[in-house]
């Protein structure tokens, strides 16, 4: 993962349905492309593949299950995420929380298939408790704010700093990004003022009328723009 960065969340909205998820994914990279920022986007699975093989830009998957390929009915393996093309895989988001251990398997199961993780967690203890499993980054997302459009940043920055503060203690190797209700330019800079290396956002995106003036408003921040 590079850094700064924008992880674009698509989750499952409707926006993305008769080839919506290609075309968020194509003006995320049009934009990585003329800003020279890191934007990554995670799609929802059934079209994990088909965005992997429209764009140049990282595409992670939104989840994971905790299980080896076999006998697993409707569970999704890390294997067939890697084998879809992902570049990495987001890991406990508010909306699909799993237990420690499954955390834990998931995260190192990726290591050895060499992707990238993102756990999610809502508070700090829990994002130095995730930082233990030197995952690639945490994301840290008060689930109360997540959709609401008041950001973390803006309105719990104190929380973003005592995150940061506590995963650095923990290993700092592993990077810090913050998201729930980033809506706009400011909530990304001040996201990086409060030494954050990077956002997690959904709805403001997937739901903007443009998508890519969105994303270029979004992504400036990461450039210094």
């Amino acid at each position: 993962m590079k850094a700064p960065v924008l992880i674009i969340n698509m989750k499952a909205y409707p926006e993305l349905l008769n080839g919506g998820a290609v075309k968020l994914a194509k003006a995320a990279e049009k934009v990585a492309r003329e800003l020279g920022a890191s934007i990554i986007v995670a799609p929802p699975h059934t079209y994990l593949r088909q965005v992997v093989e429209a764009v140049g830009i990282p595409v992670y998957a939104q989840s994971a299950d905790p299980v080896d390929p076999g006998a697993r009915t409707g569970h999704i393996p890390l294997e067939f995420v890697k084998d879809a093309g992902a570049a990495g895989v987001i890991i406990n988001h508010s909306e699909h929380r799993l237990l420690l251990n499954d955390i834990a398997y998931l995260v190192g199961k990726a290591k050895t298939l060499n992707l990238e993780t993102v756990v999610c967690a809502p508070d700090p203890p829990s994002s130095a408790a995730a930082a233990a499993l030197y995952p690639t980054a945490v994301a840290m997302e008060p689930p109360e704010l997540i959709g609401t459009g008041r950001s973390v940043s803006r309105t719990k920055p104190d929380v973003v700093v005592e995150t940061v503060n506590a995963v650095r203690r923990v290993n700092g190797e592993v990077k810090v990004i913050t998201g729930a209700g980033i809506e706009d330019y400011n909530d990304v800079a001040k996201a990086l003022e409060l030494g954050t290396v990077g956002v997690l956002v959904a709805s403001a995106i997937v739901r903007a009328k443009d998508w890519e003036t969105k994303i270029t408003e979004l992504a400036k921040p990461l450039v210094g723009k």
